[in-house]
């Protein structure tokens, strides 16, 4: 009932983003049970139905991941203050999001049987009954708890997702540091932090003592201090002069904060990439028997289907340490205002925006790839087909847009106090565009190039 109301009092653009996550759960739910229906239809071609509920799994992947991101950008799974106190904890949170996840690709997978059963003709009363009686074995009766165990896929993989990314994370603290005593000259050990006079390491260990200073007396003529101690020279610690930390009222606290360390990703990501394109070059080379019939009407080796799904996830690995290079290209060399923002920003948001990124560049490489090896006189792209690849293309953009939004929101303070000190917004925007070409122009390159080494093992065979 509280999900209920929550998605109801919901804003329009969250409202907009669930109604996308059904749309797109309808699609896959869609396409699950034509993979049905093909397979009663055609009893003996078991390897063509499996197959075909193979090539499934890309659009049920990117259904989930583009509901992941919805979900993180819902402001009704985000922990506020004082919810705690009326039973709203963490874990809560973390239920009702997949809670309200679920129901949304409920609702997506119901509007597919409906559009299943209305094109088989077992709804009448609507336009187009029956208009899929052939291709979707009307004339078979549907068997529901195979339907059902379809359908629910996408609800289930999608609000288990969102529940392990929301799952409440305990808070360590840092491991404290030992502190590291600097020795001077004597001591030779580290760097002393001013110079020392003479007399000060009157004894062994007295620089280990934290005494305070104590005033010195006039000195009488056998050098000696009245009242003091006779070797107050020697005894007398001298103190480490205080942090030179600079006053935070002058620091610049409206950049967006440096991230402690570069994503660790990027070599992984190259290797998965360069063993993917080595596994597709070894296919194209070694002429694999074993073949599958690729989208288009291609025909290629199933290794060379592993060796893009390795591509696929080297450039998704890839992707946030990329991010993170162009953010530190960009304040190289005397940065000003405007490159320095945009590439703290980006250096910032490597991790959130960099995957998504990463993953778009590789669905965009494919879609390049089949293109190229597109032949009219093979078996053309059908509907199922398209549906498929705009499913995917579809839910990959629009995870990136999400990413994209939740960056912007985690951002919004430091937009609001760049604006109080005066900045135009001309800088601001200045800097999006900035950082949109930097982007590109390192993934727009690097697509093209994975693209046609994809290509080259097909385009031989």
């Amino acid at each position: 009932m509280l999900a209920l109301r929550l998605t109801r009092g919901a804003h329009p653009a969250v409202q907009l983003r669930r109604l996308l996550v059904t749309v797109a759960s309808a699609g896959t739910g869609f396409l699950l049970l034509c993979t049905l229906g093909y397979a009663m239809s055609h009893p003996d071609d078991q390897d063509g139905s499996l197959l075909r509920l193979a090539w499934c799994a890309t659009p049920l992947a990117a259904t989930v991941y583009f509901a992941v991101a919805v979900a993180r950008t819902d402001p009704a799974g985000r922990p506020r203050p004082g919810l705690s106190a009326v039973g709203l904890g963490p874990t809560r949170l973390m239920a009702v999001s997949a809670t309200m996840t679920a129901l949304s690709c409920t609702l997506g997978s119901l509007l597919a049987l409906l559009f299943f059963l209305h094109l088989r003709g077992d709804l009448t009363g609507m336009p187009f009954d029956g208009a899929a009686a052939e291709f979707l074995a009307a004339d078979y009766e549907l068997p529901l708890p195979a339907a059902l165990t379809l359908l629910a896929l996408v609800p289930v993989t999608a609000s288990v997702a969102v529940g392990l990314a929301s799952r409440p994370r305990e808070d360590r603290p840092a491991p404290a540091r030992p502190v590291i005593r600097s020795f001077g000259r004597f001591g030779a050990y580290g760097t002393a932090t001013a110079r020392e006079t003479f007399g000060a390491y009157g004894r062994f260990g007295a620089r280990l003592r934290a005494t305070a200073p104590r005033p010195q007396a006039a000195e009488t003529m056998d050098g000696g201090a009245a009242g003091a101690d006779p070797d107050a020279n020697d005894d007398a610690a001298v103190p480490d002069p205080p942090n030179p930390e600079p006053d935070p009222g002058t620091l610049p606290e409206t950049l967006p904060p440096l991230p402690a360390e570069a994503p660790r990703g990027l070599p992984w990501g190259i290797a998965v990439l360069a063993a993917g394109l080595a596994v597709e070059a070894y296919a194209g080379r070694s002429g694999s028997s074993s073949e599958a019939l690729l989208p288009g009407g291609v025909v290629g080796a199933s290794s060379v289907l592993v060796g893009w799904i390795l591509t696929a996830l080297g450039l998704g690995l890839a992707g946030p340490g990329l991010t993170h290079l162009c953010g530190r290209l960009l304040q190289s060399a005397r940065p000003g205002a405007l490159r320095l923002l945009a590439g703290r920003v980006l250096m910032t948001e490597s991790i959130r925006v960099g995957r998504p990124l990463g993953v778009v560049c590789a669905v965009a490489s494919g879609a390049y790839a089949m293109a190229a090896l597109y032949d009219a006189t093979e078996p053309s792209f059908g509907p199922l087909t398209t549906l498929g690849l705009l499913l995917v293309t579809g839910c990959t953009v629009a995870t990136l847009c999400t990413a994209a939004v939740e960056a912007k929101q985690a951002r919004a303070e430091i937009t609001a106090a760049l604006l109080r000190l005066g900045a135009p917004a001309a800088l601001l925007r200045s800097a999006a565009a900035l950082r949109a070409g930097a982007l590109l122009a390192v993934f727009g390159p690097l697509t093209l190039l994975v693209a046609e080494l994809a290509a080259l093992p097909l385009a031989a065979r």
